[in-house]
């Protein structure tokens, strides 16, 4: 079987979430013995090096790429409203990057092309005139969702405003997109059904996060209790979570637990966040090596509000034993057991309930966390996940 892969951004280096789930796919391509070609875009954001791959994995994909500005442009912003285009979505159109999927498509024949989430849809109409191949979209989360969350939660009117206009148009365009497609591999399958409730009629196969268990040993907890964040702080709703813990929650936590710490990191960390005066806080900002950093602290936590799919960084932690205090929001997606493998928490009040119930029984962190490795190891076994994703493509 043949596969070409194209994506809104590298795999390599594994930065974030998005970057994870994509490499996870690519080297669970590789090691069921397929074909697999990869174009991708390149960004400011995401930058496209050779010298950031892995020798063999440069050689087994051929990979090439676009660099697309994908910058906001205010002029672009405003006219995608009087045009209803979703902007979020056409700044990822290049017509270099085109024009390289046309001549790959012209050169080869494939048996599917993997399309890496929804940003790499404006290129379907190419796709389907240069090639037979199915089209299969990857499906990270339903966009739409997120920017509709961010509007619902926005204090001030213009910004509601305006968040609510991109999360309609993104809702058009992803309805839209749906039934162009010849299958859809979810990430969860709470965003399958979600989009079989927009009407959409093609095959739908839920196709979680994965990780390579051998990477991620687990390990015993610190039992310092210190509790830990880690995430990018480019992304809208970690920015909008960390500032309601940090603003509403984190103040009762230490007032009842004065003894615990919060222990804040991740890439491109806001300079608002390092000039805060919230009480034993200690910010990291970007770490070298966010594994062992994950390993020096007992309990994530993750209070998202505006998110959607699946939170990666929460399958690494439970893989490596650690306990996980989540919003539900953050916690979409997982097969999870409330106070079985993982902890959830959606009001104030619910953070202190949980941290109490938890440091009641010593036991309890080490129950959890290997509870959590459990769950990880029967759902998110990259070597399983691949092989399902590779049987959905033969269905097709």
């Amino acid at each position: 079987m043949k596969v070409l892969q194209i994506c809104h951004k590298p795999p390599q280096p594994a930065i974030d979430g998005g970057c994870i789930a994509i490499n996870n796919i690519t080297k669970g391509f590789i090691k069921n013995n397929i074909s697999v070609k990869l174009l991708t875009i390149s960004t400011a954001k995401h930058p496209f090096f050779a010298s950031n791959f892995d020798d063999d994995f440069l050689i087994k994909t051929t990979v090439e790429s676009v660099f697309v500005d994908t910058e906001l442009n205010i002029v672009d912003a405003f006219s995608s409203l009087v045009t209803s285009d979703s902007y979020n979505i056409s700044r990822f159109f290049s017509p270099d990057f085109d024009s390289l999927l046309r001549k790959t498509l012209e050169n080869t024949t494939y048996d599917v092309v993997h399309v890496e989430s929804l940003f790499m849809t404006p290129y379907i109409g190419t796709i389907k005139r240069f090639s037979k191949a199915k089209i299969v979209l990857r499906s990270h989360n339903l966009e739409y969702m997120i920017w509709e969350r961010l509007a619902s939660s926005a204090t001030n009117k213009a910004k509601k405003v305006y968040l609510k206009i991109l999360a309609r148009q993104l809702k058009q365009f992803e309805t839209k997109i749906l039934n162009q497609v010849d299958g859809i591999a979810a990430i969860t399958k709470e965003d399958g059904i979600k989009y079989k409730n927009l009407g959409c009629k093609k095959p739908i196969v839920t196709i979680p996060f994965g990780i390579e268990l051998e990477k991620f040993e687990h390990q015993e907890l610190p039992k310092s209790k210190t509790l830990f964040h880690i995430g990018s702080m480019d992304w809208k709703p970690n920015i909008e979570g960390i500032a309601w813990f940090g603003e509403n929650v984190w103040p009762k936590i230490s007032t009842h637990f004065p003894n615990l710490t919060f222990n804040l990191a991740g890439r491109n960390m806001p300079d608002w966040l390092y000039k805060t005066n919230w009480k034993n806080i200690a910010n990291h900002g970007e770490v070298k090596n966010a594994k062992d950093f994950i390993l020096d602290h007992d309990i994530m936590v993750v209070p998202l509000l505006s998110a959607g799919g699946m939170r990666i960084k929460i399958i690494e932690a439970m893989a490596l034993g650690r306990v996980v205090i989540s919003t539900n929001i953050g916690a979409e997606g997982i097969d999870y057991t409330n106070r079985e493998n993982i902890l959830i928490a959606n009001k104030k009040s619910d953070f202190i309930k949980q941290l109490t119930w938890l440091f009641e029984d010593e036991n309890r962190l080490e129950i959890l966390g290997r509870n959590a490795r459990l769950l990880v190891e029967e759902k998110h076994n990259n070597n399983l996940i691949n092989k399902k994703l590779v049987s959905f493509y033969e269905s097709l």
